[in-house]
C-alpha cells in the first residue's frame, strides 16, 4: 500500500517539477550545518558532532528537499539519518501564512534496507515482525501575521509508529539588537503502545528553550550564519546547549 502511495507522490512530484522547470520556476539550493551534538525536539539524537547537509527544490508554493545528519564518531553512526520532505506553504491575504509537510525519516545505519517500506506491524513468513526503514509524519505549522508572528505547528507520525505520536510547538520571534532571537516551547501528547518515540506514555513538555542567530561578520562580502540553541527537557530533566554554524 505504502509502496502505491509512493509511487504516485513520487510521479506527481516529479511531474510538478517538469511543468514549474519549463516556466523557470524552479530554484535550487544546497547548505550545510555543523553542529556540536545532534539535538532533536528536546531528545539527544547523537552526543557527538554532526555535519547536516541540505539540498532543496522550491517550485511554485511547493518544497521538495532532503536533509542529512552525518555524526563524527563511529560509535554513534546509528544515529546517522537521512530525511525527506515536500512542503506546501502559503500566505494569505491577511498576513497569516501556513505550511503543511510530510517528512520520510530514514535511518541508513539501522540494518533495514532503504526499499523496506513496510509497517511496524508487517510480517515476515507470517511469524516474525518485519518493521520497514521509513517512519512517515504529517505536520502542519501556521504563522501569525507580522504584529503577532508566533507559529503553532503540529505533528503526528502516520506510517511505521505503533503509537502514532505526536508533537507539537509555539515559536515566537523577537529582536534583541542584531541578534534574532526564538523562544520555543514543545510537548508531546506520548503514546501507552511506543512511549520509547519520545521518552513518554502520556502529554508531557519535552523541549523548552530558545535560539539567538546571527551573522559573523568575515568580510566586507562574506558573513558567517551562526546559532546557539539553549533547549530544557523537563520530562527527562536535562538541558542541552547547542552551537551551529552554517555554510
Amino acid at each position: 500500500m505504502y509502496k502505491r502511495i509512493l509511487g504516485s507522490l513520487m510521479l506527481l512530484i516529479f511531474s510538478m517539477i517538469g511543468v514549474a522547470s519549463a516556466e523557470n520556476q524552479v530554484e535550487v539550493t544546497t547548505g550545510v550545518d555543523f553542529v556540536n551534538r545532534y539535538v532533536w525536539r528536546g531528545l539527544d539524537i547523537a552526543n557527538t558532532p554532526s555535519i547536516q547537509p541540505t539540498l532543496v527544490g522550491t517550485f511554485g508554493g511547493f518544497e521538495l528537499g532532503t536533509w542529512g545528519a552525518y555524526t563524527l564518531s563511529n560509535e554513534s553512526s546509528d544515529a546517522d539519518e537521512i530525511d525527506f520532505w515536500l512542503t506546501y506553504s502559503r500566505e494569505l491575504e491577511s498576513g497569516v501564512s501556513f505550511s503543511a509537510t510530510v517528512t520520510d525519516y530514514y535511518f541508513p545505519n539501522a540494518g533495514v534496507s532503504f526499499f523496506n517500506f513496510n509497517n511496524y506491524d508487517a510480517l515476515k513468513n507470517g511469524t516474525t515482525p518485519d518493521p520497514g526503514a521509513h517512519t512517515l509524519e504529517v505536520g502542519l505549522s501556521i504563522t501569525g501575521p507580522a504584529s503577532f508572528p508566533m507559529t503553532v505547528s503540529g505533528f503526528m507520525n502516520i506510517h511505521n509508529d505503533a503509537g502514532n505520536n505526536t508533537y507539537f510547538q509555539l515559536d515566537y520571534p523577537v529582536k534583541v539588537g542584531t541578534t534574532d532571537l526564538t523562544l520555543f516551547l514543545g510537548g508531546t501528547g506520548g503514546s501507552e503502545d511506543n512511549p520509547g518515540y519520545y521518552g513518554t506514555d502520556e502529554l508531557q513538555v519535552i523541549n523548552v528553550g530558545m535560539t539567538a542567530a546571527r551573522e559573523i561578520e568575515i568580510t566586507d562580502r562574506f558573513s558567517l550564519p551562526t546559532s546557539v540553541s539553549l533547549t530544557v527537557n523537563p520530562e527527562a530533566e536535562i538541558s542541552y546547549l547547542v552551537v551551529s554554524i552554517s555554510l
